[in-house]
């Protein structure tokens, strides 16, 4: 039940507070309902009251400020747990929902086999195949295995407190409400969850980079029905089908290059020295998707006398993933390092379904799945599992692996062994130093597919790519790699090593928590440089003057050209940093800086060539020649910059674009000068000007007039340009000419924190998450933060109590079971 913390008029299961004093003595009332009963030692003494939560029901104050952000208060972790799904249930209830269907296999029962899931939760096209995947999951035992694991190799039982606290606060919150969100409204597959759901989840986000990224794969793989004999038969077959190298080279480069990525992110953190106060400084800004189930969520954490950390946590996870306390400041960024491997299988040539390993047969393991389809009978397939991992048959349309009379692939993801995520994020939460989230890192091992950036309040600095990586060492490349791994290696770190021999095993290092993995003492580390930045390029240039090198190929390459977005960034915050005297203030400036470097080294050549390429048309060579080099949502030109540089990036080869190659002595400033001369410039040009005009757009239009996002009924300009224009503010919007330009937003920036500290309690924090916290429409919460994006304006962020307690918005809310 929902109880108001002193009696008061309540509305859809939260407190108004109709005056300041009200407010005040309400929140003191339910702060005092949580840590009247804690005792002094509640570090010593949680792990013993959570021996038998049933014998008590959960229960949690929530105090929300401003912007709906919740401030969860519980006296130990199943309470916390509670207070953080009933929230995330309040504000995400159908998307939620949503991923709980396709993690328990259930999106073709509900919504027909032909559908297709959002994407958040793996990279299966149709619902299908989704479902095929997490019921083999489900069936196999894998998630119930990871949470019996003893941590340090599985979770912690805090963590599995947050789970079960989450669950039932989840849980609580459908029995207690009615929805109103159209999107589940009365919908009959919203039901409660358990536990394991929210485990089931957890491990969804974990093999995303993985297995996730091949399920279509996995559960299209079969073997061939027929092996012809003979000279022609089986060998020739093999060789017919089998990929070729160079072409799967560049399709696994381009599937696993950051700027196709559908999540990416920037953060830098500023070490003492050149800050005004001596303290440190960090921005995060994230960039992942605006809709579905990878959003991020705001709140406050606090467990009095254990744990009190503020920021965002992806939906569906107990714990803040990107965020800050009163010492210390963290976010993350999309790491280069590839955290799969393929293992290529030499079957036995009387069965396909058999391979041979040091010249003795093994038999796959074959897991047997049915999934229920909507209006339709079950449907029930095969999948094929090796001592490696499942048969797959590509990663993706574009890179297929085809399965032959005499050779499969095996895919290898060791994070399928990882259900530590949360417990390092958790460990993060609690800590006091960039020295503790070092220490996290080392005893968790949990981060499957980001690097940490991180800074605290005594003036340090940190960047560390700690993720958990197939122990595929240079060395063994070499040494194990088939013809098609020594072409997709170099080129993108993807490994193909012989399945058929023992000594081509990935092995193990002795600080690792896992086998199979690279340990901590391996990992890409910068601490206290003057800045540490990273925008998805591998750890090289953390520091340009401090260049990371000495690991191996699957973290990343060295002395390659880096994105436009990592050279603008670079650029920036080297400048503040040669600058100081930094504060909060000038991370925000960065943020909404909107500088678009792909102008700064290519507009002015353009609109030099524009004469010769589009003889007559003076306007187009004034607007791009005018245009300020921004994406401001007041920027003119911009658009028409944008759609030519996309035209232009997308048909003409990186090596024609430019006259000045790029050059590892100087790759913060090369490659540059473009190549008017370049085939493709001309028509990019052209049919840029062509398009807007087709579509009665001006060609010196104000960016924002056709680059918005439309929320109940209201136009939203949004500011911000696309990877390719190297923009830190990421935007990469959705283009409909007919409907007046960019009208949503894909993907870009997100939770966004700048963080500092002043010498007080409470840190310096200003937050923002672009979307808003609410997926419902009907939400007040659903555009708020939103409006504030489009203006550049922040929330700040309330951390200490005597700030959360002075909100003119404070509403108190008391949950339980």
């Amino acid at each position: 039940m929902v109880q108001p913390a002193f009696p008061a008029r309540s509305l859809g299961g939260t407190l108004h507070v109709r005056t300041r004093l009200r407010h005040l003595v309400l929140a003191a009332a339910a702060f005092a309902v949580v840590t009247a009963s804690l005792p002094a030692s509640a570090v010593a003494g949680s792990a013993d009251r959570h021996a038998h939560p049933s014998d008590r029901s959960l229960s949690a104050v929530i105090r929300y400020t401003e912007y709906g952000i919740p401030h969860i208060v519980a006296k130990d972790y199943a309470d916390l747990g509670f207070g953080t799904g009933w929230a995330q249930a309040a504000d995400q209830v159908c998307t939620l929902a949503d991923g709980f269907l396709t993690v328990n296999g259930e999106r073709s029962r509900w919504f027909g086999a032909g559908g297709a899931p959002d994407g958040s939760l793996s990279s299966a096209t149709g619902n299908l195949s989704s479902d095929l995947y997490f019921r083999g999951v489900r069936d196999a035992g894998t998630v119930e295995a990871l949470l019996d694991t003893p941590a340090p190799a599985g979770p912690s039982r805090q963590l599995k407190e947050l789970m079960r606290g989450w669950a039932a606060g989840y849980n609580a919150w459908l029995k207690q409400n009615r929805i109103t969100d159209p999107a589940c409204k009365d919908a009959a597959w919203v039901r409660p969850v358990t536990q394991l759901d929210v485990a089931r989840r957890g491990f969804a986000v974990s093999v995303l980079g993985g297995q996730g990224r091949g399920v279509d794969g996995i559960t299209a793989a079969q073997p061939p029905a027929t092996a012809p004999a003979g000279p022609t038969g089986a060998g020739a077959a093999a060789s017919a089908g089998a990929p070729d190298p160079a072409r799967t080279a560049a399709a696994a480069r381009d599937l696993f290059a950051a700027e196709n990525a559908t999540m990416g992110s920037n953060a830098v953190a500023f070490q003492g020295g050149t800050t005004a106060n001596g303290r440190g400084l960090l921005l995060g800004n994230p960039h992942y998707p605006w809709q579905g189930g990878r959003r991020f969520w705001q709140s406050q954490q606090t467990i009095p006398g254990e744990l009190n950390v503020s920021g965002a946590s992806l939906l569906g996870t107990t714990v803040v993933n990107i965020g800050f306390n009163d010492k210390v400041a963290w976010s993350h960024t999309v790491a280069t390092g590839v955290t799969l491997n393929l293992h290529q299988l030499t079957l036995d040539p009387s069965d396909p379904t058999a391979y041979l390993v040091d010249g003795r047969t093994e038999k796959m393991t074959r897991r047997t799945v049915s999934v229920a389809v909507k209006d339709g009978p079950p449907v029930t397939r095969t999948q094929y599992w090796t001592r490696y991992g499942p048969v797959v048959s590509g990663l993706g349309a574009q890179l297929p692996l085809p399965w032959t009379a005499t050779t499969a692939f095996a895919l290898n993801d060791p994070n399928a062994a990882n259900l530590r995520g949360s417990d390092t994020a958790l460990g993060f939460g609690k800590a006091r130093s960039t020295q503790d989230l070092v220490d996290t890192l080392r005893r968790t091992q949990g981060l499957p597919w980001v690097n940490t950036i991180a800074a605290d309040s005594a003036g340090n600095t940190l960047f560390t790519q700690s993720q958990v990586l197939p122990r595929v060492t240079d060395e063994l490349a070499q040494r194990c790699s088939t013809p098609l791994g020594r072409a997709t290696y170099p080129a993108s770190g993807v490994a193909v090593l012989d399945g058929s021999r023992t000594d081509c095993a990935l092995g193990s290092d002795p600080d690792a928590v896992q086998p199979g993995v690279f340990g901590p003492s391996r990992m890409p580390v910068l601490r206290n440089a003057p800045y540490v930045e990273n925008s998805n390029d591998s750890a090289w240039l953390t520091n340009a003057d401090r260049p990371l090198t000495g690991y191996e190929r699957i973290f990343g390459t060295v002395g390659t050209p880096r994105s436009l977005r990592t050279r603008g960034g670079i650029e920036d915050v080297a400048a503040m940093a040669a600058r100081g005297r930094l504060t909060v203030a000038d991370l925000q400036a960065q943020q909404f800086a909107n500088r678009a470097p792909a102008g700064d080294l290519a507009a002015a050549d353009a609109a030099r060539a524009c004469a010769t390429v589009l003889p007559g048309d003076q306007e187009a060579c004034r607007v791009i020649g005018a245009w300020d080099r921004t994406v401001n949502t007041d920027s003119e030109g911009a658009l028409l910059f944008d759609r030519f540089w996309r035209k232009f990036t997308g048909t003409v080869t990186p090596a024609e674009q430019w006259k000045v190659p790029f050059s590892a002595a100087d790759p913060v400033r090369t490659p540059n000068t473009l190549n008017t001369s370049a085939p493709g410039f001309g028509k990019a040009l052209a049919d840029a000007v062509a398009e807007l005009r087709a579509a009665g757009i001006p060609l010196d239009a104000p960016l924002g007039a056709h680059q918005f996002v439309v929320r109940n009924g209201k136009r939203i300009p949004v500011s911000g340009g696309t990877e390719s224009l190297g923009i830190w503010n990421k935007t990469e919007p959705v283009w409909n000419a007919a409907g007046g330009g960019y009208v949503e937003v894909a993907h870009g920036t997100s939770h966004v924190q700048a963080v500092g500290w002043n010498g007080g309690r409470c840190p310096v924090a200003r937050t923002l998450l672009t979307y808003s916290q609410s997926s419902d429409a009907l939400s007040r919460h659903f555009s708020d933060q939103t409006e504030l994006y489009a203006g550049e304006r922040w929330v700040t962020s309330r951390f200490c109590e005597k700030d959360i307690l002075r909100s003119p918005q404070l509403r108190v809310v008391f949950v339980r079971g």
